[in-house]
């Protein structure tokens, strides 16, 4: 069975609703990062950092039009949360997947009014590097084709 963003969003949505107060969520968020899977230090270089990010998050992708799967990591508590609602999402998806999925766990869960500014270009630099991958690999795809 193939990953499915719009399931893994809704399952995200739905976890949150758990958590009455933004102290608990925040909570939650700093869990998951401590949740994601290693980083090997070799590959936290300048290269893979991800622009726009207050904090360091370094970032990779592998796959093609097929099957995209991203790894990432940060520095940062919240930020490593914000890293792990993301991968959770959109990690293992094909690329029209990604494009047909748009971030609405963002608004559902209310992290637009409680990410500071910073948090929330960091989050809009990974979600547009997400998006830009997949139109890539879309285009790589149908350029073999022709």
């Amino acid at each position: 069975m193939s990953h499915d963003p719009n399931r893994a969003q809704a399952e995200i949505i739905q976890e949150f609703e758990f958590f009455d107060d933004w102290m608990d969520r925040y909570q939650h968020l700093i869990d998951l990062g401590k949740e994601l899977p290693d980083f090997p230090e070799s590959d936290k270089t300048d290269a893979n950092l991800l622009p726009g990010c207050q904090s360091n998050v370094w970032f990779i992708a592998r796959g093609d039009q097929d099957c995209l799967n991203f790894k990432a990591c940060s520095d940062a508590a919240i930020v490593s949360g914000l890293i792990a609602l993301v991968l959770k999402i959109y990690s293992g998806a094909s690329a029209e997947q990604i494009l047909s999925t748009p971030p609405t766990f963002i608004e559902a869960i209310g992290l637009g009014q409680h990410l500071s500014a910073t948090r929330a270009n960091g989050l809009r630099s990974m979600l547009s590097k997400i998006k830009s991958l997949a139109e890539e690999a879309l285009r790589s795809s149908t350029s073999t084709k022709t």
